[in-house]
């Protein structure tokens, strides 16, 4: 496969474009207050993957009255089937915004990606979940999509070497001080927010180092990153947290959400915000960094 034509800007920008605005305008705000919503998100990832070439495995709970499902393909490895390296992103949306950046940019990422290793061989299963109700009145509690399979990996004692928590992928900028921090963070990091951040608890630090420096050897895109403590703001607020609590070691990439994009957790949160060009690059770059790092053929 030529990976660089499979990559290519135009196609990718134009793909990525189509999934969020499909997801963010054309369903709008997808949780369990609007089921024909959250359903709708459902079954446009299903029928993505499914036209490429996957089989789609569904995971069915109920929570207050309504069926919720996280959605699931597997490329098998061929040499480590049972090593499993696990790329997620969540459908849904906080009440009353359209989630165009949070989090429709972390799904359409997860769509491609998953797209670029259709054909190829890996030693270890890649699979690609995409969570449900990952937002308010959700998140940490048990019927949270992720915790509800991190939960089940943990008892079918699935051998997750790494989670991946794709979660807003779409806001950049190079105003000066378009990026904030929690306290004394500014002292190290950049004050634009012109980068993708990488970011773990201090368990997973060695996972986390290992792909930002494999990601710097296949983008030019900047990233930062950070191996710090669960209770600091943003760190624990994604997918990522219900691995970490089973003892799986996982990360999150982020813009940073609220630290950068105004539009956050708002219904102001619309497609025309995101920057698509920037975003083919981060996922570009994800791209090679795990076929040239976590799944080696």
């Amino acid at each position: 496969m030529d990976q660089t034509l499979n990559t290519s800007s135009p196609t990718l920008t134009d793909r990525l474009r189509g999934h969020v605005y499909h997801l963010a305008q054309k369903i709008g705000q997808r949780n369990i207050f609007h089921p024909h919503t959250l359903n709708a998100a459902a079954a446009y990832i299903r029928d993505t993957w499914t036209a490429q070439g996957y089989e789609v495995t569904m995971q069915y709970y109920r929570t207050q009255g309504v069926t919720c499902e996280n959605l699931e393909i597997n490329q098998t490895g061929r040499t480590n089937p049972h090593q499993i390296i696990l790329i997620g992103a969540h459908y849904d949306t906080v009440a009353g915004s359209p989630g165009a950046n949070d989090n429709a940019s972390g799904v359409a990422a997860l769509l491609e990606l998953s797209r670029f290793f259709t054909t190829i061989e890996t030693r270890y299963t890649l699979r690609f979940v995409a969570f449900t109700n990952e937002e308010s009145p959700f998140f940490s509690w048990n019927q949270m999509g992720s915790i509800v399979y991190a939960k089940r990996s943990k008892a079918r004692n699935e051998n997750i070497r790494l989670m991946i928590s794709l979660e807003m992928l779409g806001s950049y900028s190079d105003k000066p001080g378009s990026q904030r921090y929690p306290t004394f963070f500014k002292y190290f990091y950049p004050d634009r927010g012109n980068f993708i951040a990488m970011v773990s608890n201090r368990a997973s630090r060695k996972e986390l180092y290992q792909l930002v420096k494999t990601f710097k050897a296949h983008s030019d895109f900047p990233v930062e990153s950070l191996a710090t403590f669960e209770f600091i703001p943003g760190v624990a607020w994604s997918d990522h947290r219900s691995f970490w609590r089973e003892g799986y070691p996982a990360l999150m990439i982020t813009d940073t959400a609220f630290y950068r994009y105004e539009a956050y957790h708002t219904a102001q949160d619309t497609p025309e915000k995101l920057n698509y060009p920037a975003m083919t690059k981060v996922v570009q770059g994800l791209f090679h960094t795990l076929d040239a790092l976590i799944l080696p053929k």
